[in-house]
């Protein structure tokens, strides 16, 4: 089994000790490459040096590389891997699936609900794959829960918590703690992992009402992002919450 893959790889400004690495070349290619199941066949980072170095690392002879996304859509591909910053999710997934590509996008889906929305309506209209990387989901632990779930060993789920707690300080490297790049703080970054689980645990219930408060931590870091918590409810009388924070 082989498929044509493309990582689509983000500028980073990082601290040396991260390098160039980033969620693309220190996560997604090296499994690729170590499960041997794919052929990674083109790259594209606004710094071509950047794509040219991950082509080097974890393409074919023969891939190829580019500053332009749209350029790279016109290769033959089976799937797009997108491991942008937040902001651009949307619109290069979107620019896939309309080219007949398959999506793999890195999480969170978007930046709002608006452009989730799209995503998945591009999706249903074009027959594409769209999935969205909450790998936690494939934890041994994961899904035998989501088995006792399923199985009704829990009885009735009618209420649920999500906690998600970093211990090794805000990340200060790449673009986590821009907000227009990020769309968000620590709930869009390590809090949708929590939350994607004990929603997925809850059969993704629909959400009849949400409502969240933020604050911004001022030292030591001035420009850290709000750490928000969050409180759905439904119409059968299901509810969630969750709340997440770096320390």
């Amino acid at each position: 089994f082989s498929r044509k893959m493309v990582g689509s790889a983000c500028r980073m400004e990082a601290k040396p000790e991260h390098g160039k690495e980033g969620i693309a070349n220190g996560k997604h290619l090296p499994a690729m490459k170590k499960s041997g199941l794919y052929e990674v066949v083109a790259f594209c980072d606004i710094i071509i040096e950047r794509a040219q170095e991950t082509k080097e690392k974890f393409g074919t002879e023969d891939a190829k590389v580019f500053e332009d996304y749209r350029e790279l859509l016109k290769e033959d591909l089976d799937v797009v891997y997108v491991t942008t910053p937040n902001r651009s999710h949307a619109e290069i997934s979107i620019a896939a699936m309309e080219a007949g590509r398959d999506v793999m996008c890195e999480k969170p889906m978007a930046k709002n609900y608006a452009e989730a929305q799209k995503m998945v309506e591009t999706a249903e209209r074009t027959h594409r794959v769209l999935n969205i990387a909450y790998q936690n989901r494939y934890r041994t632990d994961s899904l035998y829960l989501k088995e006792m779930c399923k199985s009704d060993e829990l009885g009735e789920i009618y209420f649920a918590k999500a906690h998600a707690l970093r211990r090794r300080a805000v990340p200060t490297w790449g673009v986590f703690l821009n907000e227009e790049e990020q769309g968000g703080g620590p709930l869009i970054d390590i809090g949708t992992h929590a939350l994607d689980l004990t929603l997925w645990m809850m059969d993704n219930y629909e959400v009849q009402s949400v409502t969240g408060a933020s604050f911004h931590k001022q030292h030591p870091y001035p420009c850290c992002l709000p750490a928000p918590s969050w409180h759905g409810t439904a119409p059968a009388g299901a509810a969630g919450s969750a709340g997440c924070c770096r320390t």
